[in-house]
């Protein structure tokens, strides 16, 4: 008879690895000729142009671009370095991204109080969801390149002015995701469970406290790692859309208009690694606070 043998949750987590690696190593290997195909025609027109690359043919100018489409790796690690070092110079990527991980982080607990308190009062009022559901659909239809500024102008009245409007930006494009996956999981009990708690004559209260609540648990930290990255996001947009003295997207803006397409590309890694930092951040604290599904 044959037996089963139970593999240990605290092992799964590294059967991932190798899909990642695998990935990781297809992505490496595809970049080297999209890089030469996409540099390859800019080369060509600007040595038909006359103009001196220090190189003959158009695909070995295509390594040596100024400002590539996308850079070859020998340039995309200079361009890291020159972005990277020092780290806590305030020109420097890491210190912007620290920046913009701040506000994105106080945007998301912001997001994430108003996202409670609307799944709670969804849940509760019938009314009230039929009433306000479409006006919190349409708040996020609106453009966030348009509300910055606005916001901006309109705080700045009140003396509001740097971090703060910042994150409440990112904010309003994380409040959403959170209220929606709430409410759907303060909505998950059962008819059962729900008839258990009023044989015991539980409050109202109650139910949210000790059944609603719990159970809505998995859905809330899923809408807290989509309502991340889009706080990421708005923060980015709202440092590239109001004045901004420091974060990455201070940083777009700037290299954007000097045209400095690595740089550009070294920032966006940058806020790609802020972004998985923020989901693995969310990650942890469900585990943390949910240990009975850290084995799923």
């Amino acid at each position: 008879m044959s037996e089963s043998i139970a593999v240990p949750s605290a092992s799964r987590p590294r059967s991932n690895l190798l899909p990642m690696l695998v990935v990781a190593a297809a992505a490496l290997l595809l970049y080297w000729p999209l890089m030469l195909w996409a540099n390859v025609g800019p080369a060509a027109r600007s040595l038909a142009s006359g103009a001196d690359l220090g190189c003959k043919t158009p695909l070995a100018c295509a390594i040596q671009l100024r400002n590539p489409v996308l850079p070859a790796p020998g340039q995309f690690l200079d361009g890291l370095k020159t972005l990277s070092i020092p780290p806590t110079a305030e020109t420097s990527a890491p210190y912007n991204m620290v920046v913009t991980g701040g506000e994105t982080l106080l945007g998301l607990a912001l997001a994430c109080l108003v996202g409670l308190g609307l799944a709670v009062l969804l849940v509760g009022s019938r009314s009230f969801e039929r009433s306000t559901l479409p006006i919190l659909v349409a708040s996020q239809t609106v453009p966030i390149v348009a509300i910055a500024p606005m916001l901006a102008v309109l705080l700045g009245q009140y003396g509001v002015q740097g971090f703060i409007p910042k994150a409440l930006i990112a904010a309003f494009i994380a409040f959403f995701p959170i209220a929606v996956g709430m409410s759907r999981g303060l909505r998950s009990p059962d008819a059962l469970q729900l008839d258990l708690m009023h044989t015991y004559h539980a409050t109202p209260i109650q139910v949210l406290t000790r059944l609603r609540f719990p159970a809505s648990l998995p859905y809330l930290f899923t809408a807290l790692k989509v309502a991340a990255t889009a706080a990421l996001v708005g923060s980015i947009v709202a440092e590239i859309s109001t004045i901004s003295f420091s974060g990455l997207g201070k940083m777009l803006a700037e290299n954007s208009r000097a045209s400095d397409t690595i740089a550009l590309w070294v920032i966006m890694v940058y806020g790609a690694l802020l972004g998985v930092l923020l989901v693995g951040l969310v990650g942890l604290l469900e585990r943390l606070v949910t240990p009975w599904r850290a084995g799923r």
